[in-house]
């Protein structure tokens, strides 16, 4: 009983200093910057922009670790999709009504929509192999 609960203590140990490192990891990324091909939606342009082809929108918060651990990967997705897909984002703080429409309650959060109709839903932090390839299936339907 006794090396039972050594190694439940011991586990559980590990587990927190598991998480304490992520925290830290999290905590020292560096703000980066978005790349001037991801485009900016709102409450009022979102319709519009995710109408025709192929689109990928983030729902994103700025307090968000997991975000900004996705924004190298969105940006590194938007040089290498080109003109297949339009990448997009929205601001879960600033277009409450869009969040709500589509009821994110988790973000990261990204939907692909294809002429307008949600065709997947992505929760979590993705590579940009995934999302690639996510991509490929789409246009070659």
């Amino acid at each position: 009983m006794w090396i039972t609960i050594i190694v439940v203590g011991a586990l559980a140990g590990l587990v927190g200093l598991l998480i304490l490192n992520t925290r830290q990891k999290m905590k020292s990324l560096k703000d980066v910057k978005e790349s001037d091909k991801i485009k900016v939606l709102t409450d009022q342009n979102f319709q519009n922009k995710i109408k025709t082809g192929l689109v990928l929108v983030d729902f994103w918060a700025a307090w968000c670790m997991p975000c900004k651990m996705m924004i190298p990967v969105l940006n590194e997705v938007a040089e290498e999709a080109g003109d297949k897909v339009t990448i997009a984002k929205v601001n879960v703080d600033e277009q409450k009504a869009t969040a709500a429409k589509f009821g994110i309650r988790s973000i990261p959060t990204m939907i692909l929509f294809q002429n307008g109709k949600e065709v997947k839903r992505i929760v979590g932090v993705k590579t940009k192999d995934y999302l690639l390839k996510e991509f490929d299936r789409r246009v070659s339907l």
